[in-house]
């Protein structure tokens, strides 16, 4: 799989060995119009391609994601999934709803892992000061 670089940083982006990969159908952001794309899940990155020979020409930052859930009424399209941030919803559809749900689940735990609520710590406050009693 050929690297993806980023246009705004130049940041060189590894896609090789991805979580999870595939087709997806993909509504294009200025025209709305559906194309469809090869979805590569790495870590916390979503990238896209136009093949999957082909170097990825878009990335998706799930660090910047707060949801990933169907969305067929949304897109008027079945096997339909939404992935959102503060600024950008971003409307794709799988060939089959066994596609769609592991599409969401993979993004849903790639979103997890990167959450800043996901921690080791168990939430309990330290309480060692009140040993001094």
């Amino acid at each position: 799989m050929a690297p993806y670089t980023d246009p705004a940083t130049g940041i060189r982006y590894d896609t090789s060995n991805p979580d999870y990969q595939g087709w997806l159908t993909k509504q294009s952001a200025w025209l709305k119009d559906w194309r469809r794309r090869y979805f590569i899940l790495k870590q916390s990155k979503l990238f896209f391609s136009k093949s999957e020979a082909a170097a990825p020409h878009g990335m998706i930052d799930l660090a910047s994601c707060m949801t990933v859930k169907s969305a067929e009424y949304k897109a008027h399209k079945r096997n339909a999934l939404e992935v959102s941030t503060q600024d950008t919803t971003f409307l794709m559809f799988a060939d089959t709803e066994k596609e769609k749900d592991d599409w969401i689940g993979a993004i849903g735990r790639a979103i997890v892992r990167c959450s800043t609520t996901y921690t080791n710590d168990d939430g309990m406050e330290d309480d060692s000061e009140d040993d001094d009693a």
